[in-house]
């Protein structure tokens, strides 16, 4: 067969994924967003009088709100933190030989955190521990624990076993294959119920207020007790404001993992 007609194989295509630029990224707007109502809203008197006029302070000023939100990220920040270290190593241990004949017990005993009310746990906590911030922490970390345990437990299972089998065929150690192959391919899933966990605490975090910590939640339990209208929109802007950000935040990080895989 003559050549002559043969066509020439089609060129390779490459496709460039451009990173969207610094103005098309939502993440540093909401960031300036978030800090610019928080250093603005102490000077927002004529704002809120205009849309409060019946209100005589329409602007929560008994405490700065920058101070209220470094309290409500410090307290979330430590809370989710435990919820990670302790729900990670029962979600490993459970998915583990020596422990999966505990893993009903466990993920019952974290579901029960979960649905038990941070309101409960909290009048529960502060006869023994006294107001502050210690009973909230207590109560965050205990409602933030089952999606830490249930995601760190997804991702191990979907490990495939021939990936595992390959591993050990190789001669890796259980403890490599665990550091090596199984974590790094869970990873992604891992981080998705750090995100759950951390936002569902930046919210519930508002309560801790009512126990005397000082958190974002302020202006709201001040706002709901003194009929202050105001008050209770400036805290829950903030707190929508940061769960917005600190979500992109993981976005960035689960996608980092992704690609790493």
């Amino acid at each position: 067969m003559s050549t002559m007609n043969a066509r020439p194989a089609p060129a390779a295509i490459t496709v460039r994924h451009s990173r969207p630029r610094f103005w098309q990224d939502p993440l540093p707007w909401a960031s300036a967003a978030l800090l610019a109502l928080v250093l603005y809203l102490p000077y927002s008197q004529p704002l809120f009088s205009g849309l409060f006029p019946a209100l005589e302070r329409p602007v929560y000023q008994q405490e700065p709100f920058a101070e209220l939100l470094w309290q409500h990220c410090k307290l979330v920040g430590i809370s989710s933190l435990l919820s990670a270290l302790v729900g990670s190593v029962a979600g490993i241990f459970i998915t583990r030989p020596m422990g999966r004949q505990f893993s009903s017990v466990v993920q019952a005993l974290v579901a029960m955190g979960q649905t038990f009310p941070p309101v409960a746990v909290l009048a529960l906590a502060v006869p023994l521990l006294g107001f502050g911030e210690l009973p909230a922490l207590i109560a965050l970390a205990l409602y933030g624990l089952l999606p830490v345990v249930q995601a760190t437990v997804a991702g191990l299972h979907a490990v495939p076993p021939a990936v595992r089998e390959s591993a050990t065929g190789i001669g890796l150690s259980p403890w490599q294959c665990f550091a090596q192959v199984e974590m790094p391919l869970a990873l992604p899933v891992w981080i998705a119920g750090i995100r759950t966990s951390v936002i569902i605490n930046i919210g519930t975090a508002a309560i801790a207020s009512t126990v005397g910590a000082k958190t974002l939640g302020s202006p709201i339990i001040v706002g709901l007790s003194g009929f202050n209208t105001a008050y209770v929109l400036q805290g829950a802007v903030l707190v929508g404001l940061l769960a917005v950000v600190v979500d992109m935040v993981f976005e960035r990080l689960a996608r980092l993992a992704a690609w790493q895989r």
